[in-house]
């Protein structure tokens, strides 16, 4: 968000708990100091109100964990919240920030493209420009395709592939972006505008002063996302994690619209997420 906005966003989530277990998610947007948060989560097991205690654990820039011990039964999770504010002044990350993203990870192998990405794009520097080049590059590259991957496809796969959904774009914009020495992560966002509407991805790179957002699926404006959880790449901002027990998704609803008229974006400017 670049101008002060208001955003409505929100999910609803049905779990089928055959066996009791932990779940962990990571559904509520993430605080900043420009945001103000008016929002609710409510869980109900059986259509009856969550007689059990539900945990907020906060993590890495803002991110929030809700966790709860499941019973068996039908889980249902509802979450919404109203989001006002504003993009943040540029703000320096820490050296360890830096180095905690320019390491290989699960989903984002980038010692595996090292070569192949510095002779790409090894020639355009470390700055906005070379991610421009590279979030240019996927979006011609890579054909949007539902149900294109699985979960345990990261980026190589899809550069071999040249298809995916939005977490696959993410993954591949970060794998080449730290193939290069330019410090990338993996965003988890509620992205009005998005058709079909779902939990969105994308990512941000470090640019010299800034974590600015890039998106090669070009599906939403960027100056309308609303950041949900950060992380190294999808097992960082998965929006459920089952620990012990065993649990089916059944059902998901996800909702995001702005204020007023969609914003329009310029896919070559800079933009900063709060």
């Amino acid at each position: 968000m670049s101008a002060t906005v208001s955003h409505e966003v929100g999910c609803s989530l049905v779990f089928d708990v055959e066996e009791p277990a932990t779940l962990a998610l990571q559904v509520a947007v993430a605080r900043a100091s420009t945001l103000t948060l008016d929002e609710d989560l409510s869980v109900s097991v059986e259509g009856a109100p969550f007689a059990g205690t539900v945990r907020e654990l906060t993590g890495d820039h803002g991110s929030r964990f809700h966790v709860l011990d499941a019973p068996r039964g039908a889980i249902s999770i509802a979450y919404s919240a109203t989001v006002t504010g504003s993009a943040p002044d540029p703000v320096a990350a820490t050296e360890l920030e830096l180095l905690a993203y320019l390491r290989p990870s699960r989903y984002c192998p980038s010692d595996r493209l090292v070569g192949w990405a510095t002779g790409e794009f090894g020639h355009l520097g470390r700055g906005h420009d070379a991610v421009q080049a590279i979030t240019d590059w996927i979006a011609r590259r890579t054909a949007y395709v539902l149900g294109s991957s699985g979960p345990t496809d990261g980026a190589v796969d899809t550069l071999m592939a040249g298809q995916g959904v939005c977490r696959d774009y993410a993954h591949l914009g970060v794998t080449i972006c730290r193939g290069l020495d330019i410090p990338a992560r993996t965003v988890a966002v509620y992205a009005p505008g998005l058709f079909p509407m779902d939990f969105h991805a994308v990512f941000e790179a470090y640019t010299g002063d800034a974590w600015r957002v890039y998106d090669a699926t070009r599906l939403a404006p960027r100056s309308a996302l609303v950041r949900i959880a950060t992380g190294r790449d999808a097992a960082d901002t998965a929006f459920a994690t089952v620990i012990g027990g065993r649990v089916e998704l059944r059902a998901t609803e996800i909702t995001a619209v702005v204020a007023g008229l969609l914003p329009d974006d310029r896919w070559d400017d800079p933009v900063i997420l709060p």
